[in-house]
């Protein structure tokens, strides 16, 4: 199975491990905005 581990760092915004763990809080919050941002025009 390919499924994805789950995410115990709170980064994640969909629950499942994407890496974010090992960003600087600089880059989280660039990659936070950003997944958000494409969220809210799927919307």
């Amino acid at each position: 199975m390919t499924e994805s581990p789950k995410c115990g760092c709170g980064r994640s915004p969909t629950g499942n491990c994407i890496g974010w763990h090992a960003l600087s809080e600089e880059e989280y919050q660039e990659k936070k905005t950003a997944y958000e941002t494409r969220q809210a025009q799927k919307s």
